[in-house]
């Protein structure tokens, strides 16, 4: 049976934990709230970009972007989002188990992947998997950065471009409320004019006509490739606001088990006290009788 000495160490070492957590939590509640305004200042950009993609593509259909073209690579691209810290729960976990289970579904059709991993699990994940990572960016911070992003991604748009790829994915965690994030696995390229005329048809945009400067092909490329870039900054804000959510809710069970497990054994610690404190008493009594009788 441990000492009161012991039990006395474990309660505080417990107690500093249960600081760091609570510490850890309130700082998760305000990078959540920034990352959530940010995430949302966001959403009307990529909808706009959508959008005006959607009816110039409808407009010009002589016209047919790499990006909207198919081809029969054996290759297949993804876009892996993660975190650079733990200590978030199951959210990297759940969102690389969904990649998982692609690179399963399509090492069974014979194919292969190449991956770009944005985050610092996502890439020491592919690694451990034996994954062909072609680009990779962490340390990102608390806010997305376009000009970090552009680089590592456009090295799988360029493949697309080149027929070396035959279809993108973007895979991230996308942020539902505080108490909940889903993993997420969406199809990047190729863009399908169904696709865009259904989401601009969803958000209730109205088809307008355009007048072109210098030229239609000029714009439409232009215009196509800011609204990838627009998803995958649009995945990384959602990823990052669900890390810190995921974050916060998982120091406070931290937090609340710590004061449980600091109850539990201060319980035990009285009760261990209070029994010396009997067996003293009682050799004090059974001395004083022997001498007495």
């Amino acid at each position: 049976m441990a000492t009161g000495k012991e039990i006395r160490g474990k309660i505080k070492n417990f107690e500093s934990t249960k600081k760091i957590t609570k510490a850890m939590e309130m700082i998760s509640v305000s990078k959540m709230r920034k990352a959530q305004d940010r995430m949302r200042a966001a959403r009307p950009y990529a909808e706009k970009v959508r959008d005006i993609a959607a009816n110039l593509g409808q407009a010009n259909p002589e016209y047919v972007h790499a990006f909207m073209k198919t081809n029969d690579a054996k290759t297949v691209g993804f876009i892996v989002v993660t975190t650079d810290k733990g200590l978030c729960g199951g959210l990297n976990t759940n969102i690389l188990r969904v990649v998982t289970n692609k690179l399963r579904e399509l090492q069974a059709q014979g194919k292969t992947a190449e991956a770009v991993a944005i985050g610092g699990k996502g890439l020491g994940f592919l690694n451990r998997v034996g994954a062909k990572v072609v680009s990779h960016v962490t340390q990102l911070g608390d806010k997305p950065h376009l000009d970090k992003l552009i680089g590592p991604v456009k090295v799988l748009l360029d493949a697309y471009v080149r027929g070396e790829v035959s279809a993108v994915y973007v895979c991230y965690t996308k942020f539902i409320n505080t108490m909940r994030q889903e993993p997420v696995m969406q199809q990047l390229l190729p863009l399908s004019q169904a696709q865009l005329e259904a989401e601009a048809k969803e958000a209730g945009a109205s088809s307008w006509d355009y007048i072109y400067e210098p030229d239609a092909q000029a714009v439409i490329d232009d215009l196509l490739l800011r609204y990838v870039e627009a998803l995958v900054y649009q995945a990384v804000a959602e990823n990052m606001a669900s890390e810190q959510a995921a974050r916060m809710v998982a120091m406070k069970a931290a937090t609340d088990n710590a004061g449980n497990v600091i109850s539990e054994l201060k319980l035990v610690y009285n009760k261990t006290r209070q029994a010396a404190i009997t067996k003293e008493l009682s050799e004090i009594v059974s001395g004083a009788a022997a001498i007495s009788g």
